[in-house]
């Protein structure tokens, strides 16, 4: 407990470290991408490989790729049903109630507490997460809202296969399918870098933490958010009770239904001329409530 205890308070001081960094100066507006991109594209997948290189994936858990696509759907869904008679507030909810930040939070705080069978389960989830996250889940909002660009196949795909933790997970799938081991010194050089992820991926939130609390908008903040938890209490109910899986696994799932929303929420809500000030807060707080929740889950399970 004492251990869990430690690492989940270290999680927080970076994460809060930051963004004081940012008030006082020290980072700037565009540190925030810049991290971003050297999480994204280089610490989050090398750490992939890394956990990929050090244990083999039981075919049983690919069964965790539509599972993440489902859980999605069904916060979509619930979205669509929350404000049936005004369609900006219909994309918006269906847009910040769904989607899990797997790559930027999630899979670092598994990392550090589950090791890499933990790991690998969670990217696995996150295929299907990141499906409907980058993919599908913006389309349907933006249909809802009645604006945005047309959204097809070829769109989809480019989308899908331009995200290099997506690329990274089917190649290492591929990779661990066929038994094929990489060389030392690859994953030598992939356990380096990877390291580096936990700490980078909670300082680019420190960074990107934002909260504007207007009080004519604290009862749908505070509808989102609890709408979404109480949908990962069931979900989590679920996972831990039903699923066929190992403890382990299971226990994961239950960690994983408490994630917080996506980051490319406030992106999407842009784009469908919703309120970005209030997706950021949502998202930012759901950080804090995901910390708690989480580090729960991981003491008492």
């Amino acid at each position: 407990m004492e251990t869990i205890l430690i690492k989940a308070f270290s999680f927080v001081l970076i994460i809060f470290g930051a963004a004081l960094l940012r008030k006082a100066g020290f980072f700037k507006a565009g540190d925030f991408s810049l991290l971003s991109d050297i999480v994204l594209k280089i610490t989050l997948p090398c750490a992939v490989i890394s956990n990929f290189s050090r244990t083999s994936v039981e075919l049983s858990l690919f069964y965790l790729v539509p599972l993440g696509v489902l859980c999605n759907l069904v916060t979509i869904g619930i979205g669509y049903l929350s404000s049936p008679h005004d369609r900006q507030r219909r994309a918006f909810n269906m847009i910040n109630l769904s989607g899990y930040n797997i790559g930027c939070f999630t899979m670092p705080y598994i990392q550090s507490f589950l090791g890499p069978s933990g790991a690998i389960a969670t990217c696995l989830f996150d295929a299907g997460n990141s499906l409907m996250c980058t993919g599908a889940t913006y389309p349907m909002a933006a249909a809802v809202a009645g604006v945005g660009e047309k959204s097809g196949v070829r769109v989809f795909l480019r989308r899908m296969f331009s995200s290099v933790p997506m690329d990274t997970y089917i190649i290492m799938v591929v990779l661990s399918l066929l038994d094929v081991r990489l060389p030392h010194i690859v994953t030598s050089f992939t356990d380096i870098v990877g390291s580096a992820n936990s700490f980078l991926a909670m300082a680019m939130i420190g960074i990107g933490f934002e909260v504007h609390l207007e009080r004519s908008k604290l009862l749908h903040i505070g509808g989102i958010l609890l709408c979404r938890y109480a949908v990962a209490l069931v979900m989590g109910a679920a996972f831990w009770c039903l699923a066929p899986f190992s403890d382990e696994i299971r226990k994961i799932l239950l960690v994983i239904s408490f994630a917080p929303m996506s980051a490319v929420c406030a992106i999407f809500t842009s784009r469908c001329n919703g309120d970005v000030a209030m997706s950021c807060t949502v998202n930012s707080l759901s950080i804090i409530i995901s910390i708690v929740f989480m580090t729960l889950i991981m003491i008492v399970f």
